[in-house]
């Protein structure tokens, strides 16, 4: 994998470009300089890395636009050290955008063909989260509770595990809803029993598979 001077030329930019659509944590954006988002993506595509588009990356899945992975990396308000659980690998990039950030990252992934690749191309930026092929709606009890859960796929409805394996004060930024819309979705967990919710309008993204899904 080779990161050119073209390529870093083209993130600075893209950078800029995610600053005009107003993503202004600091902390987000320089992650977003030192993750190489065309490592994730087939060489056909290498010229279109850093401009906000979705892209197929395989199984009937997406890359989501970068913005959309800078929007919800915000609502998650990520410190270093936080524990993260990532519903969605998917391709990889949103889960190194984590752990540039510092996050203990935790990721599921229900496409096999994707947890493969995406794992081989973290190893190689030297990123070390714990990726799993499993359910995303069961979460992953064993490493909670969680400061936040970031939900990368369309959720027809809030998995209540997803909810129980979070923090006091943890988030969850989850899109919910069937169709080719869902509604960005912020839940903060004030209590056992008490939550604060805020939405964030439409977006579009793949759904929600469990592992029984064919």
């Amino acid at each position: 994998m080779k990161d050119t001077y073209r390529h870093k030329g083209m993130r600075k930019q893209f950078i800029k470009e995610l600053e005009e659509k107003g993503i202004t944590d600091t902390k987000v954006l320089e992650a977003f300089d030192r993750v190489p988002r065309h490592y994730f993506l087939d060489l056909a595509f290498t010229n279109q890395a850093y401009s906000n588009m979705a892209f197929q990356i395989g199984a009937e899945q997406t890359i989501s636009h970068p913005y959309t992975v800078a929007f919800q990396t915000t609502l998650l308000t990520i410190k270093r050290g936080h524990r993260i659980l990532e519903i969605g690998t998917g391709s990889g990039f949103q889960t190194a955008i984590l752990c540039a950030l510092g996050a203990r990252v935790v990721s599921i992934e229900r496409q096999k063909e994707l947890y493969i690749k995406a794992k081989s191309i973290i190893d190689q930026l030297g990123y070390t989260p714990k990726i799993f092929y499993g359910d995303g709606y069961k979460g992953k009890a064993s490493y909670a509770p969680y400061d936040g859960v970031l939900v990368t796929c369309g959720a027809p409805f809030i998995p209540e595990e997803l909810k129980n394996q979070l923090k006091i004060g943890g988030k969850l930024v989850i899109p919910v809803g069937e169709g080719n819309k869902q509604v960005m979705t912020l839940m903060t967990k004030k209590s056992e029993d008490e939550w604060e919710t805020e939405t964030f309008g439409d977006f579009s993204f793949v759904p929600m598979l469990s592992k029984t899904n064919k």
